[in-house]
């Protein structure tokens, strides 16, 4: 198994990393990719709070529940790769910079999907799947470069998850650009939630991929602390100030975790 080397970062075969690795802990790129989801998920927050105060319930429940599946699952596919493959050279960070930008474009959509939920009549995520085709051009090429990098069975697994990810997006696409009522776009939502569970299962179903378990648990970890942290400070700010208040105060908020984490990735 290849390890990144700590004096260059000149390309290196992705042909996994080692899975009973010393002292394998959260590289300051795997920090940085969280910082873009504290913006995510506090837009999030923020609206589910705002939509929850104004009395709309059941519509801050849908857009909620949609929105943070869309932006966890986001951070599972790229963490648990990582885990894996990472191999910190200027190719996989320029990639990973590029998975970055998705993920932004996703925050942006945000405030349309939760609109078009509250407001009707057509369920609007086309900005978020348009994060999610960003993202996902730089996982397939991950996957793609893993699986030249990788021989056997790890090989096949590695292609089995870039067709499946090539796949379900294509799917995606087709959902956002149709135009259909919430209702159908949830029912419609269901079978293509179901499909994203199941790539993981299915491509690794006969070798897995060589993640580290010490790794996994400090990454689960500190997105927990961030999500939680960001989601609590999201929810209480619009509730406590106002709906149009909340909006004003997104801006400090997000300056204040962004501060936040920096200090703690110096630390490291």
């Amino acid at each position: 198994m290849s390890e990144p080397s700590v004096t260059t970062h000149r390309l290196q075969p992705m042909i996994g990393r080692d899975p009973h690795e010393e002292g394998r802990a959260a590289s300051p790129l795997e920090l940085l990719y969280d910082l873009t989801f504290v913006v995510a998920i506090g837009v999030g927050a923020s609206y589910f709070a705002e939509l929850t105060a104004a009395g709309h319930l059941r519509d801050a429940l849908i857009g909620f529940g949609f929105v943070m599946f869309a932006v966890q699952w986001a951070w599972i596919n790229f963490s648990w790769l990582a885990s894996a493959f990472d191999t910190d050279d200027w190719l996989y960070r320029l990639i990973t910079m590029v998975q970055m930008t998705g993920v932004v474009i996703l925050a942006l959509g945000i405030p349309p999907a939760f609109k078009s939920i509250e407001e009707g009549p057509h369920f609007d995520n086309r900005t978020i799947v348009l994060g999610y085709v960003v993202m996902r051009i730089g996982l397939v090429t991950h996957w793609l470069r893993a699986a030249r990098g990788c021989e056997g069975e790890l090989h096949r697994t590695t292609l089995r998850y870039a067709f499946g990810v090539l796949a379900i997006q294509v799917l995606w696409v087709i959902y956002a650009l149709a135009p259909m009522s919430i209702t159908t776009a949830l029912l419609i939502s269901v079978p293509l939630f179901v499909i994203e569970l199941a790539i993981p299962l299915w491509a690794e179903r006969r070798s897995p991929t060589p993640w580290h378990a010490h790794h996994i648990a400090e990454r689960y970890g500190l997105f927990a602390i961030i999500a939680l942290g960001e989601g609590v400070v999201g929810t209480v700010a619009p509730v406590g100030g106002g709906r149009g208040e909340g909006r004003e105060h997104r801006g400090a908020r997000h300056e204040f975790v962004h501060t936040s984490h920096r200090v703690r990735v110096v630390g490291r």
